[in-house]
């Protein structure tokens, strides 16, 4: 059986960590912050743990992580 294609977009979104969560960081962080509250733009920093249920279509995109 031939090799699986990873999902690109998604192997540039998500990394899947040890105990085999997903990982992903916040999007609206690039530009037009000016708008945005500090409160908001600290939020958007971290990186967050997928939900389990959207967790299950992501790993399919990444067959290999």
């Amino acid at each position: 059986m031939p090799k699986l294609k990873s999902n690109r977009g998604a192997a540039k979104r998500f990394k899947v960590t040890s105990s085999g969560k997903v990982k992903f960081n916040h999007s609206h962080r690039r530009h037009i912050l000016t708008k945005k509250s500090t409160k908001r733009k600290r939020e958007l920093r971290h990186s967050s743990i997928a939900n389990p249920i959207d967790e299950k279509m992501i790993k399919r995109l990444l067959p290999y992580s």
